[in-house]
């Protein structure tokens, strides 16, 4: 048991040390994470009233509709409400949405892709027309139908957009399996009398795993938007509480007296976030396919 602890630290210890080795010279990838862990850390530290300067829900004796100041960062909205307060507080619904949405999809996705590929015949064919079928839909629009039919709140979208992105998964899961279960280990896995189980989860399940991780990236990416788009539509949270779709919804109205900073500041934290997800998975793709990495200038 000792001996197995050991073995097992020293492997961790070895793939940490290969990992750091490895995001030295990725740029693009040290980017992205620079920019999620950021964006993670004032979600976290902003759900505390001493992080942020003022109260992102209490009405105030401010100036209404104010441009940026010394005071007011980013401006104040019409309920005389502290925009940058908002913008801190408001990435909690985005990034809950979407980890746990991209998490869900995941585990679903992954595990019908290792079934349908790996067992083939009329099982295969079903799953993969189910899924052909779902992945005809533009992803916005079925998760619109699906939030609207479950109902408003995190639970909702979180269900909505992960069944959005399972056939993402199972495609390129299945994909995988397709591939390495023709290879002669795995025949000589099979000759050697292991079973079906043991030969996925053992085999063929770990040669998925850095397609299913580069394609999780650009999925956080996307169900960022996806989230946004919800909350623009009212299927977020409930207001007062802070959520950046639902504040660019609601700062629309006032775009054309002049107040600009209610629509740009929770838009560009839009961007920005799914931007630092996409560099994550550039970076990825880059690190777990040689073939495509980029020349260095």
């Amino acid at each position: 048991m000792v001996r197995a602890i050991i073995h097992g630290l020293d492997w961790l210890v070895r793939q940490v040390s290969r990992g750091r080795h490895a995001l030295r010279k990725q740029t693009i990838l040290k980017v992205g994470l620079a920019i999620v862990l950021l964006f993670v850390l004032v979600t976290v530290f902003g759900q505390y009233e001493w992080f942020t300067p003022y109260s992102p829900t209490l009405y105030r004796d401010a100036p209404r509709l104010e441009g940026p100041s010394s005071v007011h960062w980013m401006g104040t909205d019409q309920l005389q409400r502290d925009v940058f307060s908002r913008i801190i507080s408001g990435g909690k619904a985005s990034l809950v949405v979407a980890f746990c949405a991209v998490a869900l999809s995941m585990s679903v996705g992954s595990v019908l892709g290792w079934i349908s590929g790996f067992t083939g015949g009329y099982l295969d064919r079903g799953l993969s027309l189910t899924m052909d079928a779902i992945y005809s839909f533009p992803s916005t629009v079925l998760a619109i139908v699906l939030v609207a039919m479950l109902g408003a709140g995190l639970g909702p979208m979180i269900w909505a957009v992960g069944f959005v992105y399972i056939p993402t998964y199972f495609r390129v899961t299945r994909a995988e399996v397709l591939r390495v279960r023709e290879t002669p280990y795995i025949e000589a896995v099979r000759a050697i009398g292991a079973g079906n189980v043991r030969i996925v989860l053992r085999h063929v399940a770990p040669n998925t795993v850095n397609a299913i991780m580069a394609v999780s990236s650009f999925n956080l990416a996307d169900a960022i938007l996806t989230v946004a788009a919800l909350s623009f539509l009212g299927f977020g949270l409930p207001p007062p509480a802070p959520d950046w779709g639902f504040d660019i919804q609601n700062g629309q109205k006032f775009l054309q007296s002049g107040s600009w900073w209610l629509i740009t500041f929770p838009g560009l934290m839009i961007i920005t976030l799914s931007l630092g997800f996409g560099l994550v998975g550039e970076g990825i793709s880059d690190l777990v396919n040689p073939k495509r990495k980029r020349k260095k200038v």
